[in-house]
């Protein structure tokens, strides 16, 4: 099993607000303008899954489990490499929280030479976006 973790990202929100809209998918509405075109094509969502047509092919993943206010942990339903994916939230203080991104797939060693770069560079966009978010 081949484990991916973005950065530690602080957030100036509380942890319950960032949880609240990141578990409920249908949220990216608010967000879709900020995501990169030129990388991710054709997303549709709703509270519980979201599809992305992505430059490798499309991926659908859907919500499997959400632990509040601290963990929303996603499977892929449709990709070209299944994984799964969940996101941490802890509290710093009231009002602040911290944010890490965590990817887990079954790579072979010539798949995982290829796609360990990627993966890592989009989790951390990913992270870099979700923690610009305003959850207010």
């Amino acid at each position: 099993m081949s484990k991916f973790e973005s950065g530690i990202k602080h957030i100036p929100h509380p942890q319950t607000a960032v949880y609240n809209a990141l578990s409920d998918l249908s949220n990216l509405d608010k967000v879709k303008d900020k995501l990169p075109e030129d990388k991710i094509k054709d997303l549709s969502f709703d509270s519980d899954s979201l599809t992305i047509g992505a430059p490798m092919g499309s991926v659908s993943m859907r919500i499997i489990e959400r632990e509040e206010p601290k963990c929303i942990k996603f499977e892929t339903e449709q990709s070209p490499l299944p994984f799964n994916f969940w996101i941490q939230i802890l509290p710093v203080t009231d009002t602040t929280c911290k944010m890490k991104l965590t990817i887990k797939a079954e790579l072979n060693p010539f798949i995982k030479g290829m796609v360990s770069k990627p993966l890592q560079e989009g989790i951390e966009k990913i992270a870099d976006a979700l923690q610009m978010i305003n959850y207010a």
